[in-house]
């Protein structure tokens, strides 16, 4: 098979997965999402679990390929300003340009629900931001002890569903309409009198 067609396939399935949700993830919608003849996805993948297995071995390639970037970017944050500074980053990458990517993958969270093995195949996304954020919090010069991370690690898993919300009085009720000043609170609150 194609490898370049079933990577614009498997991208074209992210689109469709972050713009109609679970139930719109059709072999026709990512034929037409990706431009190909109709047929194609139920070629490359012939049942719906096919499809969704695509999607996660798609967002755990991108979100291998992140973390590789990041961790090829330097040595960390320096102190916790920075730290609080690429936190705040990241939180704008979801709103932003990496909204369908997130959407997507939180659509295939909701289906793991029902299919453990599609929890399988996700769960080492989900682990791996437990060790990235400790990574940073040592790098930052902050504690990383396993309470500390698991806090600050669930606190911004949580912004990230009213983030993809959007909803202007729960961001600001959040406090992530100002996501500079939310990310140094919460390492505030994590870390009291150590961080910014």
């Amino acid at each position: 098979m194609n490898q370049d067609r079933r990577d614009r396939l498997r991208d074209a399935a992210i689109g469709v997965l972050a713009e109609s949700g679970g139930r719109g993830l059709t072999h026709r919608a990512v034929d037409a999402a990706a431009a190909v003849p109709a047929g194609t996805a139920k070629n490359y993948f012939p049942t719906r679990d096919a499809l969704l297995r695509a999607v996660a071995e798609r967002c755990l390639e991108q979100y291998l390929a992140m973390a590789a970037a990041l961790a090829g970017a330097g040595p960390g944050p320096a102190d916790a300003r920075e730290l609080a500074a690429l936190l705040a980053g990241m939180l704008r990458d979801v709103a932003g340009p990496g909204r369908p990517r997130v959407l997507a993958y939180l659509e295939l969270q909701a289906e793991a629900a029902r299919r453990p093995w599609l929890a399988d195949l996700l769960d080492p996304i989900g682990a791996a931001d437990f060790a990235a954020y400790a990574h940073l919090l040592r790098s930052a010069g902050l504690p990383a002890g396993p309470e500390r991370v698991r806090a600050l690690t669930l606190a911004l898993h949580g912004a990230l569903l009213h983030l993809l919300a959007g909803a202007p009085g729960t961001l600001a009720a959040a406090g992530l309409d100002d996501l500079e000043a939310f990310t140094r609170g919460l390492l505030a609150a994590v870390h009291p009198g150590e961080a910014p």
